[in-house]
């Protein structure tokens, strides 16, 4: 793999589909920003005039060539050297950093409130983005080198490219090259039988590593969004395979994409499952207790599962980890979260409501246009005007193999902004009951990525001022979204942040308390785990029990979408 693909793989995997995608950003809202620009040219000329005047003076000192308009250093749009020493080239590249420049001063010149300076900002950025001398081949050197070293082979290639894409993947510009990948021989590939199934999931039980476990077992409860294998995606990235060689038994729930027949299914539906799917694993291990896991949207569901169990009175879970996870997203969180409106909430519901589900394919995409310059221009021109193809990434394949959202899960989760639920403990009903999570006293492991922007950490660490465990362990991997969850020991560059004691009631207090850990924290994570799930014990020779046969293997069809 060549250095420039895996750099558009790397970006490409810190920006995966989350929850983040689905909050209400509403066409209608962004039409809504576009319209009122155009309002502010016609009723305040003199602010405009002033803004094109700078933008003239801009362009006299770029043809003079006195500007000193440079892109920034993480702009890796202009590395050729091309346009630090062809005028032309230089010219070009600084009027576009020159309107990018005016526009931004524009705006911010304009008397908007908070929400409407965001979608602004959204929409002039990714109209700017589109614009880039970059996404033309007249305009891209470095595709004009590859055309006339190949014998213009390159852009035969790259048409290639998009016909396949226009044929195949929707018309979406492809991340990824998913030809080397197949789920169940090269990815999902631990060794393990599906013991129950219902409509809606699949529970795999894993074959233990070793030849003594731990008496109380660990279920993993994924995302609704994309596949479950993403926690045994391959031999050296698999959190299964892992907590195999720490003596812990192993179970995964792997959900049903849902089509439209299963409009229904909503929160409460999935967290019966959850009680479901722990009944039987206490009935294949013999054991009172279960340790269950969460990551990103499966941490909504797992926390809303412990609080149904609280309510219940119920103590079957004995330790929680929560990854990459936010229960009380907040506006100023994140980009998408400054731009979500009740009026994009309220569209969203209705659209999702009138199909019946929230397509997977229209997730992706809608999140790749949120961040097109890593998602969708890097893609333009490594595929179509390089004529390369994209990378072969494993994650990439992982991230791409969407699934849909039932319309009452979508609904669900949209009321996650507006009503708070799990920051008003005993004050909102959901999925069934009144949450409260100051109930939720287990021992809890909490893990978030210093730059994931899909759930910020700061926005992750609110989490331990949520519940009433007294015992919590936070921990900052110094990675993103994806790489903080799949985070194996032997990355020399791997390390992570920890403060002992009790958690401050401030992510910025805990952080000037915080120490560096050199390498991964799965091992830290690991004896975390085992010191949490009781005594050792033989491991079992099969699969399940009389009750619970072991039925298809690991990945079960749930993984293929059957």
């Amino acid at each position: 793999m060549s250095k420039q693909k895996f750099n558009l793989g790397d970006e490409a995997a810190e920006n995966t589909v989350a929850l983040t995608a689905m909050m209400g950003l509403a066409r209608e809202d962004l039409l809504g920003a576009v319209a009122l620009m155009m309002r502010e040219v016609t009723q305040k000329p003199a602010t405009t005039t002033k803004h094109l005047k700078a933008l003239g003076e801009d362009v006299v000192r770029i043809l003079k060539n006195e500007s000193d308009l440079a892109p920034s250093p993480k702009d890796k749009r202009f590395l050729d050297i091309t346009f630090k020493y062809n005028p032309i080239y230089r010219m070009g590249m600084q009027y576009y950093l020159a309107v990018q420049k005016n526009v931004g001063t524009w705006l911010a010149d304009l008397e908007l409130d908070e929400l409407e300076r965001a979608r602004a900002n959204f929409v002039s950025q990714m109209i700017i983005d589109s614009i880039s001398p970059t996404n033309s081949l007249i305009g891209n050197p470095a595709a004009i080198k590859r055309a006339y070293e190949s014998g213009g082979m390159s852009l035969l290639k790259g048409l290639q490219n998009a016909y396949r894409d226009l044929i195949e993947n929707g018309g979406q510009v492809s991340q990824v090259d998913k030809r080397p990948f197949k789920v169940g021989e090269n990815l999902a590939i631990s060794e393990g039988s599906v013991v129950y199934k219902t409509e809606m999931m699949e529970l795999i039980q894993y074959v233990p590593s070793e030849e003594h476990v731990h008496a109380i077992p660990f279920l993993i409860i994924p995302p609704q969004i994309n596949k479950a294998y993403v926690n045994d995606l391959s031999p050296d990235k698999s959190i299964v395979r892992f907590l195999g060689t720490m003596g812990i038994t192993t179970f995964l729930v792997s959900w049903r994409n849902p089509q439209v027949e299963h409009r229904d299914w909503g929160l409460a539906h999935y967290v019966d499952e959850l009680i479901k799917a722990t009944d039987v694993i206490l009935d294949i291990t013999k054991s009172k207790k279960v340790n269950v896991s969460g990551a990103c949207s499966g941490g909504i569901t797992t926390a809303t599962f412990l609080s149904k169990l609280a309510s219940l009175g119920d103590t079957r879970v004995n330790a929680v980890t929560l990854m990459v996870n936010v229960l009380d997203p907040q506006r100023s969180d994140s980009e998408v979260g400054a731009l979500v409106s009740e009026h994009g909430i309220e569209l969203a519901r209705q659209r999702s409501a009138k199909k019946g589900i929230l397509e997977g394919d229209a997730l992706g995409r809608m999140f790749a246009w949120m961040r097109p310059n890593d998602l969708v221009w890097n893609y333009v021109i490594n595929n179509y005007l390089m004529g390369q193809d994209p990378p072969p990434f494993d994650v990439l394949f992982w991230n791409n193999d969407t699934t849909n959202l039932p319309a009452k899960l979508h609904s669900d989760y949209l009321d996650m902004y507006p009503k708070q639920p799990f920051a008003n403990p005993g004050k909102v009903e959901f999925a069934g009951h009144l949450v409260d999570l100051t109930k939720v006293t287990q021992d809890l492991f909490v893990i978030a990525g210093v730059t994931d922007h899909i759930t910020p950490w700061k926005a992750c660490y609110r989490t331990t001022q949520l519940v009433g465990s007294k015992n919590i362990e936070f921990i900052l991997s110094h990675s993103g979204h994806i790489q903080a969850l799949l985070n194996p020991p032997g990355n020399p560059k791997s390390k992570f942040y920890r403060k002992e004691g009790k958690l401050p009631p401030s992510s910025d207090e805990w952080m000037a308390g915080a120490k560096e850990v050199a390498g991964s924290w799965w091992p830290f994570w690991g004896e975390w785990l085992k010191a949490r799930s009781g005594p050792l014990k033989a491991a079992p020779k099969q699969m399940g029990n009389k009750a619970y046969p072991p039925g298809d293997p690991a990945p079960g069809r749930y993984a293929f979408n059957e």
